[in-house]
This record gives structure tokens, sequence and C-alpha cells, in this order.
């Protein structure tokens, strides 16, 4: 089993961050259940919580200071958003990453990012195209220090610009839909040997491939980056 990191309080911030926003979004949910939701969905995230890691509803009762029935109604609203699976009759637990569902999560992600890119290289102006600069360089500082949890989330902030600046609703809900189960995927591919250092170019040559309007080499680097993930998640993930 996977040992757990070791907790980077900036960085789970951000995963608390986007967890908040993803279960008030699409949740209606007592604000207890959604505060133990999101607790858990951050520390899997952060990989404080490994796959298959036992989640006793006993225990986070005492830990949440509450009943067993709003851990079971957190646990179940993370079951829908992919991070925790419920066995029956058997204990709940953080949920393991299939190969094959892993495979179909980026390639739909690769295909929907090509709509993105096209949109982006087409239709964003210059000022706003010159913004994907900054996450950028957050990405390069963090190559330079082999800063796994700065890099991961500079990456996030980009890719959510490609997705601000293309300005299609739809398919940024369905990408966003996917956000939590990929944070992990993304932190773990990024961890990989050279993956970091390859995800930067991808990202710089997409930047310029927008600066020249070049809407098909665009599509073409976003999925090459997709499939560049993907293929380092195929070496690590058992099958």
């Amino acid at each position: 089993m996977p040992v757990p990191r070791a907790r980077d309080e900036r960085s789970f911030a951000r995963a608390l961050a986007v967890a908040r926003s993803i279960v008030a979004e699409r949740h209606d949910r007592p604000s207890l259940v959604a505060d133990i939701a999101c607790e858990l969905a951050a520390e899997i995230i952060e990989e404080l919580r490994p796959a298959g890691d036992d989640l006793n509803s006993v225990d986070l009762s005492r830990r949440f200071h509450t009943s067993r029935t709003p851990i079971r109604e957190a646990l179940m609203l993370l079951e829908k958003e992919g991070l925790v699976q419920i066995p029956p009759r058997r204990r709940p637990r953080v949920a393991s990453l299939a190969v094959s569902e892993v495979r179909d999560i980026y390639h739909a992600r690769a295909a929907l990012f090509e709509v993105i890119a096209v949109d982006v290289a087409r239709n964003s102006s210059a000022n706003d195209i010159t913004g994907l600069r900054k996450p950028l360089a957050a990405m390069v500082e963090a190559a330079r220090n082999d800063d796994l949890n700065g890099f991961v989330w500079a990456n996030v902030d980009f890719y959510d610009l490609n997705t601000q600046l293309a300005a299609n609703r739809v398919v940024k809900r369905i990408l966003d839909s996917l956000l939590l189960r990929t944070l992990r995927l993304r932190r773990l591919s990024l961890s990989q040997p050279k993956r970091m250092q390859s995800s930067l170019d991808d990202n710089a040559r997409l930047l310029k491939a927008y600066e020249d309007r070049d809407s098909h080499l665009a599509a073409a680097l976003i999925r090459s980056n997709h499939m560049g993930a993907l293929a380092a998640l195929e070496q690590c993930l058992p099958r």
C-alpha cells in the first residue's frame, strides 16, 4: 500500500479550496456534511490518505465530533465524486485508480481540451493569452526547485485559465466535474521521472501556438500533453 505523504499546508489549502468550490456548487448538503466531505477530499487529493485506505466511520465520527450519520452522508457524496468506494457490507475506502478508468478519463480530457485549445487560439485576445505566462512562469520556478506541489497547482492554474479563456461553459462544466478525481492523477503523473520538464515544454509550446494563432498545432500539443501524462500513469498504476 502507498505510504501517505507529509502534509504540505499550502498545497492542502489549495486542495481544500478546490473541494469546497465543487461541493458547494454541485451538492446541496448541510454545512457539517460538506465540511467533512471537503476535508476528506483534500486529504485524498494530497495523498494523505492513499488508495485503499480504510475510512472507518467510528474513527471519523470521533475526529469530527459528530454522529456516524453525517460521516456516512459525506462518504456517499465523495463516492459520487469518484474519491471513495463503498463496497456492499464492507468498510468504505479511498478509491483505487483503475487503469481502464484512467484511460477513459484522459482520452475524454484530451478531446475536450482540444476544443478548448482551438477556441483559445482563434478567439482570445493577445492580452488574455499573455495572462497564461504567469502560471507558466510558476511552473518554470517549481520545476527548477523540484517542487512537485508547486508545479501541480501551477499546472492546475494554467489549464483552468485555458478553460476560462475559451468561454465554452458546457466543456468547462464537464471538465470541472472530473476535477476532483483527476487531481490525484495529475500529481501522480507529474511525480514520474522527467514528467515535470516534459509537461513544462509542452505548455510553453502551447502558449507559442496560441500567440501564433495556430489552432491546429495548439490542439495537437494539448492532446500530446495528455497522452504523455497517460503513458506515465500506465507505467506506475497497478493493472
